[in-house]
C-alpha cells in the first residue's frame, strides 16, 4: 500500500514538473520573440520651428458706449400731448420728439407780448414828449424801465414755452418710448434714450505696469464675447490717476462702428497692440503638452541606432518654457531653436525615443506642417 502511494506521488511530481518546465520554456521563447520584435513607426504631423515677427499685446475687458449717447428727460412738468417718434427711429438734430401741454404758457406769452407792445408805444411817446420839452426826465426813465421789464417777461415766457417741446440734441437712433400720451410727467422724467452709434468709445482697465506700456494713438482690437463682431480703433485717453480701490488705470479707445454692429453697454474683449518684436519663436498651442513636470513638446530628429549605418526618425520629449499667448500661438522662450521639427498631431501615441514617420496630411485644422 505504501509502495503504491510513493509511486503515485513520484508520478505526480514528474507530471507537475514537466508542465511547469514546459510553461517556463514557452514563456522564455515568447519573451525572446517580443524582445527582438521592432515596434512599427508612428505616423505624426510636424511643424517646423521658425523665428518670426511677434505682435505682443495686452488683454483686457471693456464696455462699449456711444461717443454721443444720453437718456432724454423732460425739462418741465405737464400732460403729454404728442409723442413724435417710434422705437428705433433715426432722429436728426433739432427734431421735435415730445410735446407737453403748453396752452397756459402760450396764453401768458400772448399777454406778455401785448404788454410789451404797449410799453414800447409808451416809450416812443415819452421820447417824443421829452424832445419837445413837455415831459419830465423821470417819465422817460419810467417808460424805458417798463419796456425793459416787458421784454424780459416775454423772453422768460418764451424760454418756459421752449421747455414744453422736447427736441433731439444730436442725431442718432432713439429707443423705446417710456411715456404715454395723456400721462402726467414730472420734470426730469426719462422718456427715451438717444444713441449715436456711428462711432463707439470703449472703456477698459489695465494694471499700473501694463498701462505704463501704453500711449494715446496705439491701435486696439475689440471683439464681442462670441467673437462674431470685431473692430479696430485707437486709444484716445488714459486716466491720469490710479483707482485707489482696484489699483487699476482706466483707458478709453475710439472705435468706428461700421454697420452699427457694436451696441452701447456691450461686453467686449480688448487687445492693445504693442510694438512688433523680431525673431521670436511661436508655435500653435496644440503642440504643447502640460504635466506636473512642466511643459514639453515632441521633437523629431534623425538618429542612428547603435551598430547601424541607417538613420531613423525618432521623437524625443523636450521640456520647454512658454511665454506670452496670442490667438492660437504661444511664445517658446527656451528649449527649441529654428529648424526643429515639432510634432503637432499624434502626440498621444508617442513616448520619448519612439520611431516615427512624418505624414503632414493628418495635421490638425489651422496647424501648418512643413
Amino acid at each position: 500500500m505504501i509502495k503504491r502511494l510513493l509511486i503515485a506521488i513520484v508520478a505526480l511530481v514528474i507530471v507537475a514538473g514537466g508542465i511547469i518546465g514546459y510553461n517556463l520554456f514557452v514563456g522564455k521563447m515568447i519573451a525572446g520573440i517580443f524582445a527582438n520584435m521592432k515596434a512599427p513607426p508612428v505616423a505624426v504631423s510636424v511643424t517646423q520651428v521658425v523665428a518670426a515677427d511677434w505682435q505682443p499685446g495686452l488683454e483686457a475687458i471693456g464696455t462699449a458706449a456711444a461717443v454721443q449717447g444720453t437718456d432724454l428727460a423732460t425739462e418741465a412738468a405737464g400732460i403729454v400731448r404728442e409723442i413724435r417718434f417710434a422705437a428705433n427711429d433715426r432722429i436728426e438734430k433739432g427734431q421735435a420728439l415730445v410735446q407737453i401741454d403748453d396752452r397756459q404758457e402760450r396764453a401768458d406769452l400772448d399777454s406778455a407780448r401785448a404788454a410789451l407792445t404797449l410799453a414800447e408805444t409808451a416809450l416812443t411817446r415819452a421820447k417824443e414828449l421829452r424832445q419837445k420839452g413837455v415831459s419830465a426826465t423821470s417819465a422817460l426813465d419810467e417808460a424805458e424801465a417798463a419796456a425793459i421789464e416787458a421784454r424780459a417777461t416775454v423772453a422768460k415766457l418764451e424760454a418756459t414755452l421752449s421747455t414744453k417741446q422736447l427736441t433731439a440734441p444730436f442725431a442718432g437712433t432713439i429707443g423705446i418710448p417710456q411715456i404715454e400720451i395723456g400721462s402726467y410727467v414730472a420734470a426730469g422724467t426719462v422718456f427715451a434714450t438717444l444713441q449715436d452709434r456711428s462711432r463707439m468709445r470703449v472703456d477698459f482697465t489695465l494694471t499700473e505696469s501694463e498701462a505704463a506700456l501704453v500711449s494715446p494713438g496705439m491701435s486696439v482690437t475689440v471683439t464681442s464675447e462670441v467673437g462674431d463682431v470685431s473692430a479696430e480703433g485707437k486709444i484716445t485717453g488714459i486716466e491720469p490717476k490710479i483707482d485707489p480701490n482696484s489699483r487699476l488705470v482706466t483707458l478709453r479707445a475710439d472705435v468706428p462702428n461700421e454697420g452699427e454692429k457694436l451696441t452701447p453697454g456691450q461686453f467686449l474683449r480688448v487687445r492693445v497692440a504693442l510694438p512688433v518684436e523680431k525673431d521670436v519663436i511661436a508655435l500653435p498651442q496644440t503642440v504643447v503638452s502640460s504635466s506636473l513636470y512642466g511643459d514639453s513638446v515632441f521633437v523629431v530628429r534623425e538618429e542612428k541606432a547603435e551598430g547601424s549605418d541607417t538613420a531613423e526618425l525618432h521623437a524625443r520629449q523636450v521640456f520647454i518654457k512658454v511665454g506670452r499667448h496670442f490667438d492660437d500661438k504661444v511664445e517658446i522662450r527656451t528649449g527649441l531653436q529654428s529648424g526643429d521639427q515639432v510634432v503637432n498631431a499624434g502626440q498621444n501615441k508617442l513616448s520619448s525615443g519612439a520611431t516615427v514617420t512624418i505624414d503632414n496630411s493628418q495635421s490638425l485644422p489651422g496647424v501648418g506642417g512643413n
